[in-house]
């Protein structure tokens, strides 16, 4: 089996879209609204996970059974399904949790599609808002509520000290080489905000913040944000300047000279 293109592309590209509108008619009656939060960490830590998150998973890996049963799901609530198929759905129903229970439009679902272990596409639905983020076959768009769809581009910055960082929360950051390392590149930027999670590469995408700078992830947070971020011209490695994957220690730019000058400081 090739790489997807064309029409097949666009097939899978029409499935995304479908599992993005049923996932967001299952969050949406739960955001703004009480809603029980469990605590998937137990007493070390705080990861909390609600029933929206849940409903949305199980929605998402039903429509893919029903239209592409050869395919394999990997989800943050769930785990795995028929891990030895090419394609794999890989899905974070709620990427930002924390947001969406302090009632903060900053969250998203990602819904990503490997090939072999290679990204192939990626969207990023706002529900609440009504935005969506997608990869095409060789650009990146964007659609916000009750427009057409246009297409997204990152933003020429070549220095640190012109850039504009975000990143989650510095929570995120391991004391010693993470945190050491953050610092050195937040020194140098213009400006650096906190919160964000997935929307924050979208922001990079349309061509709003030069550096999204994260530690600490897994697949199902970076896989559908990669062609998004890569498509509208921005670069997605880890902090060695590996491939992104498997997550870990991200960093997304939106310039490739910026991205190389801010690996040199977190390496330094």
């Amino acid at each position: 089996m090739t790489f997807p293109t064309g029409s097949r592309f666009k097939d899978l590209l029409a499935l995304g879209h479908d599992l993005a509108d049923r996932s967001g008619a299952v969050i949406r009656p739960h955001f703004r609204r009480p809603i029980a939060v469990a605590n998937k960490a137990g007493k070390a830590a705080f990861d909390p996970v609600t029933k929206a998150d849940q409903a949305a998973e199980r929605a998402i890996a039903r429509m893919i059974r029903t239209r592409a049963p050869e395919h394999g799901v990997v989800g943050e609530e769930y785990g795995r399904e028929r891990e030895d198929a090419p394609f794999q759905w890989v899905v974070d129903p709620i990427d930002g949790t924390r947001s969406f229970i302090t009632g903060t439009p900053m969250w998203g679902t990602l819904i990503g599609l490997l090939y072999d272990g290679a990204p192939v596409l990626g969207l990023m639905d706002q529900p609440f808002t009504g935005e969506r983020f997608w990869s095409a076959e060789k650009a990146a768009y964007a659609r916000e509520a009750g427009r057409a769809a246009r297409r997204i581009r990152t933003r020429s910055c070549e220095r640190v000290a012109d850039a504009l960082i975000m990143t989650t929360s510095p929570d995120l950051f391991e004391s010693g080489a993470e945190t050491d390392g953050f610092a050195r590149v937040k020194r140098e930027a213009r400006m650096t905000r906190y919160g964000g999670d997935c929307y924050a590469y979208c922001l990079l995408a349309s061509g709003f913040v030069d550096l999204v700078i994260e530690a600490g992830l897994k697949s199902y947070d970076i896989v559908a944000l990669i062609p998004i971020v890569e498509r509208a011209g921005g670069r997605v490695t880890t902090w060695d300047g590996g491939p992104p994957t498997a997550g870990g220690r991200i960093i997304a730019s939106g310039d490739p000279a910026l991205h190389e000058r801010a690996l040199k400081l977190l390496n330094r």
